[in-house]
């Protein structure tokens, strides 16, 4: 077909449906096509990291279904995957509402999509609006449409503009073989003068996510032509959120992979519905100006959705999808900026989720379980400590009455960012009931001038049934990344508790040669190796190796370290400062702060400007010199103090959401210059995990307390979101440094195998007896490793909470490993019977206890029969009725192993 010139003006979407509601059901074909309003201007921008989806396979099986309603004009959109299903409404010139997230509904054809959107309707409230009620929940709820709950965007223009309706103007829909797909709306309002994209992806692994951008007056000129350009200094605004190009610059819509044109032709290349979907042509110019015909009634599948990095913003300047003389005529003043208020998602649960859950913490004390019933009224976490906090929800859930870990019906979500954030859960008068968030903006944090855009974090959102289900969906996601550790998790010895700031090479030669014998396969060097470090009130900041302590570098120890066949890893604090530091008495104008009075100090250390570019170039000068001189194969990034008072200088402005993305950048760049460095994440222990910070970290730590019992349940909890190979979990001293508990090896060893296994006590005093037992527990771990960081996560319900039990069962149920953890005295005089859930129900499997947790020392006098001659039961009866727990002393516990045998 011809192409229209390359300045042809986009076709608006005027609200018209086409006459054809036949079916189109989006499966994969040798083709890379896509569904277009009819009508819409097509925008094939994608945000900056996300490529041009690879071509699918051809004979995959349906994955969504897309059909227009004709008696109310609406698209309905129905994703599947992984036993997961996304029906989306989007009504004309509407954003997507939600009429469905949850339980996967089968092979849903048009006609019963269409029977579920009319039996969604709901009845009109009394004494509420006249307009015909909202059918669904809309994904960005608008106060404006009559939503009486927390409003997704919010901000104003001198208190105008404050309650904005967005009209949708282009709609692109993807579907990909392995299952789900992507939906990207695209928006504009005149009255604020906004443009505001929503992109909706369901993951092949049934997890949700969800993220939306807004650009202010989207249409205004810049040098480039364009829709404004991007703020690459600091990266906090960009263009608008993908109106034109995708990111590589070629535009995608409408024609195939190989450049052919498809037009004319279903989405299987046959005539399905009597007649080729082919409606009418429409055009957009792409970045570089040159105009693509696309097919306004084709779908667009892939194989595989290209992770978007998050916090990204789209930096193309591109031509504007929005215009017409009623847009101009509304606009208003381009000299005043939009202030932004926040830009938060939402997506409905059902009536039956009548409980919240979340979690709660302090330092030492992460991730402690909370719960409340879901009652009319909002249930909101506001984190602004800077950082994500060791009081932060991790996930939000909703579920039906008394959910646990293997039953009920679950709900969740979960913020992917690693600074200021929101999370809450709202139930509405008229009882719709939704979880939602984003991130926490302060007041003037965000203000976008003409063309400037801002783009909110991922809301992740499982379901599942029970607590493991959902886990099952997060760690899936996160083990399918391209950057997601492939090689065996290493064996680490860190020094923190073996010498703190006494460094002394003679000492950690020692130290190095002990580890080795046990096997250790990495040796992180912690605090005090750099400038003036001798405690913690001096030095940070001073990232050059401390000529007093190492004479000759730190090249003595890392060859001796090397030689002995380990890793040599360092630890940093890039993000803060002491007063007491070169760095600080030359640049006091790097420190986050307000000139008029002194800052906070925490932990006697203060928080560089990350935001600023001379601060982030000495920075990433430091490190990348270190990462070059030496032989370092893993970085501890460490993060020890919340952002309080965290003004911008010399404004003072609000530094949060900019030093959080200034982060995400010197941690990208560093991994670009050198990735074959792994980076762990350390935030006074695990006040900083999330999904955002996972995307350039390959582990994190789960809490500065080691003390097993403590551990046992930061570890639980933590494993909702994280896979064990992502959490680092180590065997300290008998007695916690943190909590002065004593505990013996096989307890502390035991609660560290489900982990990311590392040794942080000083093994130089350690009995021979010690080291020897320490070797074993080393080998386990790594006869293990295999199974415990690819198998399925299960948790037992256990009503007796003196008990518990975990394990990792192999994903084709050949084996298992369970720990049954004695954590206080029982009630009662017999202990209870315990199950080993997760295993094949149709094998039989040999059941026994693992060594070396096997210690009868550890147990009472009198024992169950099983646990000398094992015990041979299939995965029905280990699950249904299971076996009679033996009587431990408090904080012991226990290793089960189970494989399957032929029967």
């Amino acid at each position: 077909m011809p192409l229209p010139p390359a300045d042809a003006a986009p076709i608006p979407d005027d609200g018209a449906e086409p006459e054809d509601t036949a079916v189109v059901t989006a499966v994969a074909t040798p083709e890379a096509i896509e569904i277009v309003e009819p009508g819409d201007a097509p925008n094939a921008v994608q945000a900056e990291g996300h490529a041009v989806p690879r071509k699918p396979a051809r004979g995959a099986p349906a994955t969504g279904t897309v059909v227009a309603d004709p008696s109310s004009g609406a698209r309905l959109i129905h994703l599947r995957a992984a036993g997961v299903s996304l029906v989306l409404s989007l009504a004309p010139r509407r954003l997507p509402s939600v009429l469905h997230w949850g339980a996967d509904l089968g092979d849903v054809d048009g006609a019963m999509l269409t029977e579920l959107h009319r039996a969604s309707i709901p009845a009109p409230a009394p004494n509420d609006v006249d307009e015909p009620p909202v059918i669904g929940v809309d994904v960005l709820p608008e106060h404006a449409s009559g939503w009486r709950g927390r409003p997704g965007l919010t901000g104003q223009r001198d208190g105008r503009g404050w309650s904005p309706l967005i009209e949708r103007t282009a709609l692109d829909i993807e579907t990909w073989s392995e299952g789900g797909g992507r939906v990207v709306v695209d928006g504009v309002d005149a009255e604020s003068d906004l443009a505001v994209r929503v992109e909706i992806e369901m993951l092949p692994t049934g997890l949700l996510r969800q993220r939306a951008g807004v650009t202010a007056n989207p249409a205004a000129p810049d040098t480039a032509g364009g829709v404004g350009s991007a703020d690459t200094a600091d990266g906090c605004h960009a263009a608008a959120p993908g109106v034109g190009a995708d990111a590589g610059g070629a535009h995608a819509s409408g024609v195939d992979t190989a450049g052919d044109d498809v037009v004319g032709t279903d989405v299987a290349g046959t005539d399905t519905v009597g007649a080729d979907v082919a409606v009418a042509d429409v055009a957009v110019a792409d970045v570089a100006g040159v105009a693509t015909a696309v097919d306004s009634a084709v779908a667009h599948t892939s194989t595989t959705p290209t992770p978007i990095a998050v916090g990204a913003t789209d930096a193309a300047s591109t031509t504007s999808a929005v215009g017409g003389a009623a847009w101009s005529a509304a606009r208003q003043s381009r000299d005043t900026p939009y202030a932004l208020g926040g830009l938060t998602l939402a997506l409905p649960v059902p009536p039956v989720a009548t409980e919240l859950f979340d979690l709660a913490g302090r330092w030492g004390r992460e991730r402690a379980p909370q719960r409340a019933p879901f009652l009319v009224g909002s249930h909101t976490r506001e984190n602004r400590r800077g950082r994500t906090g060791a009081d932060a929800p991790l996930i939000l859930a909703a579920g039906t009455e008394g959910f646990d870990f293997r039953s009920g019906e679950v709900w969740a979500v979960h913020v992917a960012w690693s600074g200021n954030q929101l999370a809450y859960a709202e139930r509405l008068a008229d009882g719709t009931a939704v979880l939602g968030g984003g991130e926490l903006l302060a007041a003037g944090e965000v203000r976008l001038a003409a063309g400037e855009g801002y783009v909110g974090p991922w809301l992740y959102a499982a379901y599942g049934i029970g607590f493991d289900g959902v886990a099952a969906r997060f760690h899936e996601h996160l083990r399918a990344r391209p950057h997601h550790p492939r090689r065996a998790r290493p064996v680490m010895l860190n020094t923190w508790e073996a010498v703190y700031f006494d460094h002394d090479l003679d000492r950690l030669v020692e130290l190095a040669r002990r580890g080795a014998e046990v096997g250790v396969e990495r040796y992180v060097l912690d605090d005090g190796w750099f400038r003036h470090r001798r405690h913690d009130r001096a030095g940070l900041g001073d990232w050059y190796v401390d000529p007093d302590v190492w004479p000759d570098g730190l090249t003595p120890l890392i060859e001796q370290v090397r030689a002995l066949g380990m890793e040599f890893g360092l630890w940093f604090e890039p993000e803060m400062v002491n007063p007491d530091s070169d760095l600080a008495r030359a640049h006091p104008d790097w420190i986050l702060g307000f000139a008029d009075r002194t800052p906070l100090l925490s932990r006697n250390q203060l928080v560089l400007d990350l935001g600023n570019p001379e601060v982030f170039a000495y920075l990433l000068e430091r490190l990348d010199s270190l990462l070059s001189e030496y032989d370092i194969s893993y970085v501890k990034w460490d993060h020890n103090r919340d952002l309080i008072d965290a003004g911008r200088p010399p404004t003072g402005a609000a530094g949060v959401h900019q030093q959080t993305l200034a982060v995400y950048r010197l941690l990208d760049e560093l991994r670009s210059r050198h990735p074959d460095v792994e980076i762990e994440s350390c935030s006074s222990g695990g006040l900083r995990i999330d999904l955002g910070i996972l995307e350039r970290a390959d582990r994190v730590w789960g809490s500065d307390v080691i003390d097993p019992l403590e551990r046992q349940q930061i570890q639980r909890w933590t494993s909702q979101l994280l896979p064990p190979e992502l959490v680092g979990s180590h065997v300290g001293a008998p007695r916690a440094h943190t909590t002065a508990r004593t505990h013996a090896l096989s307890f502390r060893a035991g609660t560290a195998l489900f982990g990311s296994f590392g040794i942080e006590w000083d093994l130089t005093s350690a009995s021979e007896q010690d080291r020897a037992e320490l070797a074993e527990w080393v080998a386990l771990y790594k006869e293990l490793r295999p199974l415990l960081h690819t198998g399925t996560l299960v948790r037992a319900e256990q009503h007796d909470p003196s008990f518990a039990l975990h394990g990792i069962v192999a994903r084709d149920g050949g084996e298992g490993v369970f720990s049954l953890v004695q954590l206080a005295t029982p009630v009662t005089a017999i202990p209870g019977v315990v199950r080993l859930p997760g295993l094949d129900p149709e094998r039989d499997y040999d059941v026994a206890v693992q060594a070396p947790g096997h210690r009868p020392a550890l147990r009472m006098r009198r024992d169950v029969p099983w646990i000398d001659g094992g015990a041979r039961l299939s995965g029905r009866v280990l699950d249904r009725v299971g076996l009679r727990a033996p009587a431990m002393h408090p904080e012991q516990l226990l290793l089960i192993r189970a494989r399957a045998v032929p029967r």
